[in-house]
């Protein structure tokens, strides 16, 4: 079992923080990918082609979190096995995991290529835009399986506690996306399709390395025949707890897609400006989510291995840490945030510039609030809750529906930048109230177990 990490043993804190760092290291050269092709686009191309690719977002977030909350839910089912050390029925579930990531990115890539113009001319992608976003979107979802097996091999890898291999390859991978962009756009001159396929390529790259990895240095986690059958209730596991976290995800990208619907009504100026505050946004959020991530691996390694002190000191240390990031995120978004715009987009435009700053305004401050929701939903999936997380998940998509049919029309652009600060506060409230009353039925069971042993 080389090339793993056990998290059910050591100090909690040290376990997460060396756990979350390469993660986080491996995420911020994963948004360069998308940044980078923003900011080259942004600065060779103009506003116009910017405002194509930034409406490509929402839809390409759909898909690749669908994919991402599949391979991660099943990744949830391993960490449970690796964390009990039960390694037979870790390996099947592995095997498992491939069959299963296969068929989802046929079913995926066949989807996203018929349905992708019907969505974009029904969220009124403007005219002067919708074709440049078509190109862009029908080469990502064209090589979308690209994005699917790489977060295939990256959750296995995390769910036996090794998150250092996967930002290896993401360094690699994410320094050619940034030179082939400049190459394809700059100098070959083959503008939005040019910075589609430089990530493709990137991460054509990152999926050979992470399949040489595991041949050679985790066997744990390696195909083998002989530990591949239907078994129905792993199967059963896999499929419920890994689409529970895909929908998760997607019904959260649905609801911003359709968000993106009541932004395009606003013209290509607040799109430009839109897009820009959202790849800032994403990227501060990023290490919350990260953090979240990395609670999840651990909590579920540690039910697994029955240690429901080290999930709650998991979790409450999850807090601590998204916490500390929040205030470092107000304090760049108070002095800092019309530079970072100016970088990402190039423009000096001051209408730009100014609705991509009241966007970040309403939002940064939020973001306690905001890592509270996304620890505990992810921590909730680690633990087997599938419920109450996706419940969460709806009263979001619930919420986006009505800012696009009242919000917006009343409240025009100032309506978008509260939404998201309000949907956070009411999720979170949902399922810390289901967190309080699994850990209160988990304390009653412990001591039953402990007053049964004694006697």
């Amino acid at each position: 079992m080389r090339k793993t990490g056990d998290l059910t043993q050591g100090s909690v804190f040290k376990c997460l923080i060396y756990f979350a760092l390469p993660l986080l290291v491996g995420n911020v050269f994963q948004q360069l990918y998308n940044v980078a092709d923003t900011a080259i686009i942004g600065n060779l191309l103009g506003d116009n082609a910017l405002a194509s690719v930034g409406a490509s977002a929402p839809v390409y977030n759909l898909v690749i979190g669908f994919a991402g909350g599949l391979t991660n839910g099943f990744a949830v089912i391993i960490a449970r096995y690796f964390g009990a050390k039960d390694e037979k029925n870790m390996k099947k579930s592995v095997a498992l995991t491939y069959f299963l990531s296969a068929v989802t990115a046929v079913i995926i890539t066949a989807v996203g290529l018929i349905g992708l113009d019907p969505l974009l001319r029904a969220l009124r992608t403007p005219d002067d835009i919708i074709g440049g976003t078509q190109e862009y979107l029908r080469i990502i979802l064209t090589f979308s399986s690209l994005s699917i097996i790489y977060n295939m091999f990256a959750a296995l890898l995390r769910a036996v506690g090794n998150s250092k291999a996967p930002l290896y390859f993401l360094v690699i991978s994410a320094v050619m996306n940034v030179g082939l962009d400049i190459i394809f756009v700059k100098y070959l001159g083959m503008g939005i399709p040019g910075a589609a396929y430089a990530t493709v390529i990137s991460q054509a790259i990152s999926i050979v390395l992470c399949m040489i990895y595991v041949l050679k240095k985790c066997d744990i986690v390696k195909f083998r025949k002989s530990y591949f059958s239907m078994d129905k209730k792993m199967l059963g596991d896999l499929v419920s707890t890994g689409l529970s976290m895909a929908l998760m995800f997607a019904i959260v990208s649905v609801g911003s897609v359709i968000l993106q619907r009541a932004v395009n009504r606003f013209g290509a100026t607040t799109i430009t400006a839109h897009s820009a505050a959202r790849k800032i946004d994403e990227m501060f959020m990023m290490p919350i989510s990260i953090t979240a991530m990395s609670v999840s691996t651990f909590t579920s390694q540690n039910y697994g291995a029955g240690r429901i002190d080290r999930v709650k000191a998991g979790i409450r240390c999850g807090f601590i840490i998204t916490s500390a990031w929040s205030i470092i995120s107000i304090l760049v978004c108070i002095f800092f945030r019309t530079s970072i715009i100016q970088l990402i987009t190039g423009t000096s435009d001051t209408e730009v510039l100014s609705i991509s700053s009241r966007y970040l305004i309403w939002n940064f401050p939020f973001f306690v609030i905001l890592g509270v929701l996304i620890v505990l939903r992810s921590s909730l999936q680690g633990l087997g809750k599938k419920i109450v997380p996706i419940m969460g998940s709806v009263v979001e998509f619930m919420l986006k529906i009505l800012a696009v049919i009242y919000i917006a029309p009343k409240l025009g652009y100032f309506g978008i930048c509260i939404l998201e600060p309000v949907i956070w506060i009411i999720c979170a409230a949902i399922v810390f109230a289901d967190y309080r009353v699994f850990m209160h039925k988990s304390g009653q069971k412990q001591c039953t177990r402990k007053y049964a042993a004694a006697t």
